[in-house]
């Protein structure tokens, strides 16, 4: 007696038979399919939550500069945002939910990044 991989049912038919009807086939598969997949949205969605994650733990007080090298480095990637906020200056702070950052040179040439968390006076 064979049972079906998907819903634990007999299975009635020919020898060698897997499945007890076409949707336990077809569901069996999708749901196997679905688990390996790695789509586009769940990569975007992985990237968006691990931007705010670092964001988050590079900003304690609200507003701090880091090296943009050193956020990278711990997989920083500022491609991936949620929204935008532009200041007085015209300057553009990119946000990761409610996490923001702007790209900037110092004095020295040095790339860094001004990270700030998103304030009432900034919708």
């Amino acid at each position: 007696m064979n049972t079906c991989p998907n819903c634990g049912n007999e299975v009635i038919g020919r020898e060698g038979k897997k499945f007890c009807s076409a949707y336990c086939k077809s569901n069996y598969h999708y749901e196997r399919n679905k688990e390996k997949e790695n789509t586009l949205f769940k990569r975007i969605d992985k990237q968006l939550k691990t931007n705010r994650k670092l964001l988050k733990s590079f900003n304690k007080a609200g507003k701090s500069t880091i090296r943009k090298e050193k956020l990278l480095k711990e997989g920083f990637d500022p491609k991936y945002f949620t929204h935008y906020w532009k200041n007085s200056k015209g300057e553009v702070y990119l946000f990761c939910y409610e996490f923001g950052f702007l790209s900037k040179r110092d004095e020295k040439g040095i790339e860094k990044f001004i990270l700030v968390q998103h304030q009432a006076y900034m919708n």
